[in-house]
């Protein structure tokens, strides 16, 4: 698939269907868990006075949660149009007084001139399913006003990614059945590793909300879709954003751990920069 292909909203998973059963599932537990997640990335306990710009916008938790903490104007946008309902639909449950707007638009056709700066910007495992993730960053880095904060979570590199890449390539196109099945067989050899390694996989998934607030099936089925897939190095990442007038903030990266880290899919490494000037 070219270039032009994978820029194309028609050739990207379906994240928008997977987001609109998730956020049925929204409840206080998991906004509050996003509330601590975004407090941690930002190094911030309250949003107050500042502005939140939610790039991938998916369900909306995230944007409910920077309305929780303060913000006086969130905009979230998605180029799936499902992730836009979905987000609608739980700031209208969550906080219908709220300023906030959600619309359908692209990071590539985002222009600061348009949109503004924003103090805060946020964009979660996104940015590396855009077919061009370089240009995405460098796109969401421009509408980051200066002193502001870009915080972003990228799929680690690793020696599996071409075979990850094929994976969710075919996942994103398979029929229902089949990406039941591939799910299925997805999740017991995850419960074999987990018995190999003395681990409790039923624990894992019971307390799964307790990261980002999410859900285990709901991202299994999202990793297992996400295409198109790309993934950077921390180091190339912290370069790609000192050459455009950032400085690291805060640095989540983690080192893998072994030759087979990746294996069974990769983390994203979570990073804030802030904008010089």
């Amino acid at each position: 698939m070219n270039q032009r292909n994978l820029l194309s909203a028609e050739s990207h998973f379906a994240f928008g269907k997977n987001w609109l059963d998730y956020a049925r599932k929204i409840d206080e537990p998991k906004i509050a868990q996003a509330i601590t997640d975004l407090q941690r990335l930002s190094g911030r306990e309250r949003f107050d006075g500042l502005s939140f710009l939610d790039i991938g916008c998916g369900s909306g938790l995230h944007s409910l949660a920077a309305v929780r903490m303060g913000a006086d104007r969130v905009v979230g946008v998605d180029i799936d149009a499902d992730s836009v309902a979905a987000s609608r639909d739980t700031l209208a449950r969550f906080a219908p007084q709220a300023d906030t707007r959600f619309e359908r638009v692209s990071v590539f056709d985002m222009q600061p001139e348009d949109y503004g700066g924003f103090d805060l910007v946020y964009s979660w495992g996104v940015l590396h399913h855009t077919g061009d993730m370089y240009r995405a960053l460098t796109s969401a880095a421009a509408l980051v006003q200066p002193q502001g904060i870009l915080m972003v979570a990228l799929y680690r590199k690793t020696r599996f990614c071409g075979m990850w890449r094929m994976i969710k390539q075919w996942y994103s196109a398979a029929s229902p059945a089949a990406q039941v099945r591939a799910r299925k067989a997805w999740i017991g050899v995850q419960r074999v590793m987990f018995r190999l390694t003395g681990r409790d996989h039923a624990a894992y998934v019971r307390d799964y909300g307790r990261g980002r607030g999410m859900d285990y099936f709901n991202d299994v089925h999202d990793w297992m879709g996400g295409y198109p897939y790309e993934s950077i190095s921390p180091q190339h990442c912290r370069q790609h954003f000192e050459q455009l007038g950032f400085v690291v903030q805060h640095d989540f990266s983690v080192a893998p751990k072994s030759v087979l880290s990746g294996l069974m899919g990769s983390g994203c490494d979570e990073f804030a920069f802030r904008k010089l000037g």
